[in-house]
């Protein structure tokens, strides 16, 4: 692959994804560093349907996007049981890899395939987008603060109603189900928060004997010291989308933590016995907020290492809890 220009990356865009139709491609057109040079789908039609939309070459097949000589950098966007092969085919091409979450469904491919970019000089993120929000720094500078005394506890819901049949999350070998595909984010937010030394305590994991997938289940983490997270992901609940930190003196209560529109102003309660208090924070657009710090990787050599650690950690916890977990049969 040719080199990028030093104020312009140019992006190849490896599946028609809804999140990508959504918020990841809107950020994109609207980054002025960065050039949608193609996007490839399975199905021609619908890469067009993105192209008239996002700009670009519409593209058949996944595999001919990585040989264009004008793709510097690839968005992946593909079910999660496919990133882990186009991760390494876009690594052995030489270009860039943005790709959604998670990275791959295993610790050691995860960090087999970081090692591999990093050989090749290559930036490879995985996209937990809510992490460059700036709710969550908000959050952490308060609890060192002391606003509700020692840390105590961490609770996270992350959850919505059934999708129709037929959707990739249902899919054993595609989507592979909610925890695969979700329930990372409240793993996430606990790692973020109460550092990579937790501990599983426990999991419950309500199991679809007819489609094969975990649809929905609760994990109970802990730091060596015995603070806990209570964690809840499911596709057959109500939708709830939020954590709570509870200290020594108070509470912060948080919603929308995930998927905050960019337009969002966050409502930050902070409660204790005798007091209740209401922070409207900025607004923030974390999508764009992504995609500037991977062009910022990639053109300007911006140090991504600590979130790549962050999907280490992810990966190994996310191996023990479902190692742990009890399943329950439905």
């Amino acid at each position: 692959m040719s080199a990028s220009t030093p104020d312009r990356l140019r992006m190849g865009v490896m599946g028609c994804a809804d999140i990508a139709w959504r918020r990841t491609l809107p950020a994109m057109r609207d980054d002025p560093s960065v050039e949608v040079v193609a996007i490839a789908s399975r199905d021609m039609r619908r890469a067009k349907q993105f192209t008239d939309r996002f700009g670009g070459a519409p593209i058949e097949g996944y595999g001919s996007l990585l040989d264009r000589p004008d793709v510097d950098a690839v968005y992946i966007p593909l079910p999660a049981l496919l990133h882990a092969e186009w991760i390494e085919r876009s690594i052995e091409a030489g270009v860039h890899i943005l790709v959604e979450k998670p990275m791959t469904s295993g610790y050691a491919e995860t960090g087999r395939l970081l090692a591999l970019a990093r050989s090749r000089g290559l930036v490879l993120l995985e996209n937990y987008m809510f992490l460059h929000h700036s709710q969550h720094a908000t959050v952490r500078k308060l609890v060192a603060d002391g606003a509700i005394g020692e840390l105590r506890g961490f609770s996270s819901a992350f959850t919505f109603p059934p999708k129709p049949e037929g959707d990739i999350r249902y899919l054993r070998d595609v989507g592979g189900g909610a925890f695969v595909d979700f329930g990372g984010y409240p793993v996430r937010a606990a790692l973020h928060f109460l550092g990579g030394d937790l501990q599983v305590v426990g999991a419950a994991f309500r199991h679809d004997h007819k489609r094969d997938v975990v649809m929905s289940g609760d994990v109970l983490l802990s730091t060596p010291q015995g603070v806990s997270a209570q964690l809840t992901f499911g596709m057959e609940h109500s939708y709830r989308n939020s954590y709570r930190l509870a200290g020594s003196t108070g509470r912060i209560l948080l919603d929308r933590v995930f998927t905050p529109p960019e337009a969002h102003r966050p409502v930050l309660r902070i409660e204790r016995q005798d007091h209740r208090e209401e922070l409207i924070l900025p607004a923030d657009h974390q999508f764009a907020n992504v995609i500037g710090a991977f062009v910022r990787s990639v053109l300007h050599g911006g140090d991504v290492r600590p979130q790549q650690e962050g999907s280490l950690q992810q990966a190994a916890l996310i191996e023990r809890i479902q190692q742990v977990a009890l399943h329950f049969e439905i």
